[in-house]
């Protein structure tokens, strides 16, 4: 058990004074980032919203109300997804999202009849460390893109104006990460968004008129049910077999580009559950099992592809709160959950959403795009890989110029193996045919069980 007690236990009901409270800091602690990964992809920020809460709902169920974690949008799914969408539009990449959900549901059958150690020999820390490297760095031209060019031009066209409130944006991002203190030092995308937002309405970049439109339809309802139904709007939703046939769509290309991710983000998600177990002071790995952790996940990426969101992943930014509150409780999760989903019906707040300048987003994502690369260098590091060894080096090189290169592979005319996904598997072949595989696993601690750490530890770990 842990030697600082729980504020609140895991199964413990909040009073209810406190309960909207404790979920709205849950809520705030994922909202900027998983409002971003739909603003990147051209999918709905409200339903990832939606599809976030229902996710993280189903998780709970699927957990047996036994782990206190949120689920929101995945960053590594931004490239695999603009690809798809480039060839299959959103059908596509909700078909992909799909076919990762059930290889989700495989790995954690595998797990529940083999256990973890043959999921350390496919994926140890020489070939996930690179990959995510590989997705950070992928994705660095379009921050930066975001960031210097005018949106909706033909070309890129430089705006000074817009990277100037980009690195503003970033500016503030940062000072809240380093300076800020408590739940405050967990939310710095969400200060640098608004602080952002504020700035780039100072330089005349904002376009309010979606937000204008939503407050007259409020204000010129004549009754409450006009108004109620002025503020809640059902969001754009893409469902199968309603707004398209998923049997007409699903192609090997797809499949190729997108399952290979369920790969790595199996491996975030285990760490992710190291880290909860460590701060809660359960080994959650053991009891309710990685088995059902994963399979939670990969069923909120599912119901998230049924909606027309992106997959979702479990978020540090959350574990972070978990580990300065000290409230573990499920219910507060649970309340985060719900209030997600009744924010992505409120008209007004996707108008908001909506307005935000691409050069915003742009400063926020050279931060996070650059985090996700360094956690990647970061999980070389803890495990202790050693690049003195030849094998290390050459894995780990050759998934780089790959990955970052967009190497691909033509298997036909509709088939298309290309970049990080090419990447990883032949990040996964290389450690499977190459002798000395134990070197690749460094320490060997990367599914070890978790043990008892001091409060800053904690912190720490669950900051990070």
């Amino acid at each position: 058990m842990n030697q600082h007690k729980a504020a609140l236990d895991v199964n413990e009901v909040p009073k209810m004074h406190k309960w909207l409270t404790l979920s709205l800091q849950h809520l705030f602690a994922m909202f900027g980032a998983t409002i971003l990964v739909p603003f990147l992809t051209g999918l709905s920020p409200a339903v990832a919203l939606v599809s976030s809460g229902f996710g993280t709902l189903a998780y709970i169920l699927i957990t047996r109300g036994k782990i206190p974690a949120y689920l929101g949008s995945s960053f590594a799914f931004i490239a695999p997804i603009i690809e798809v969408s480039k060839s299959s539009g959103v059908a596509g990449a909700m078909v992909g999202s799909f076919l990762t959900g059930l290889v989700y549901g495989l790995v954690a059958l595998l797990i529940s009849m083999f256990g973890t150690k043959w999921l350390m020999k496919l994926l140890p820390p020489i070939v996930v460390g690179p990959v995510i490297i590989v997705i950070g760095l992928g994705l660095a031209s379009t921050a930066v893109d975001m960031a210097m060019y005018l949106p909706g031009q033909e070309g890129n066209v430089y705006s000074g104006t817009h990277l100037m409130v980009a690195l503003v944006t970033l500016a503030i991002t940062i000072i809240a990460s380093i300076f800020f203190r408590g739940f405050f030092s967990l939310v710095p995308i969400l200060f640098g968004i608004v602080g952002g937002y504020i700035f780039a309405m100072t330089q005349g970049i904002v376009d309010t008129s979606g937000i204008q439109e939503e407050w007259a339809a409020i204000t010129s309802a004549g009754s409450i049910g006009g108004v109620l139904a002025a503020i809640f709007q059902a969001p754009d939703f893409v469902v199968p077999f309603v707004d398209f046939s998923p049997f007409e769509v699903i192609s090997w290309e797809i499949a190729a580009l997108m399952i290979p991710f369920a790969l790595v983000t199996i491996t975030e998600h285990t760490g992710d559950q190291m880290v909860l177990s460590k701060v809660v002071g359960k080994n959650f790995l053991k009891e309710p099992g990685l088995n059902r952790s994963i399979l939670g996940d990969g069923v909120a990426t599912m119901i998230a592809s049924f909606l027309g969101g992106p997959p979702n992943t479990t978020y540090g930014e959350n574990i972070g709160v978990l580990a300065i509150t000290r409230v573990y409780s499920v219910f507060v999760i649970g309340g985060a959950a719900v209030v997600a989903i009744v924010f992505g019906f409120v008209g007004m707040i996707t108008a908001v959403i909506s307005s935000i300048p691409t050069a915003v987003m742009g400063g926020v994502s050279i931060l996070l795009f650059g985090i996700i690369a360094s956690s990647g260098l970061r999980m070389l590091i803890d495990n202790q890989i050693d690049f003195g060894e030849k094998r290390n080096l050459i894995i780990s090189s050759v998934i780089l110029v790959i990955g970052v290169g967009g190497a691909f592979v033509q298997v036909n005319e509709d088939i298309q193996i290309a970049g990080m996904a090419l990447a990883a598997i032949i990040g996964v072949l290389l450690n499977l045919i190459l002798p000395g595989k134990e070197k690749g696993e460094g320490n060997g601690k990367m599914f070890e069980a978790p043990k008892e750490e001091t409060e800053n530890q904690q912190r720490k770990n669950g900051v990070a």
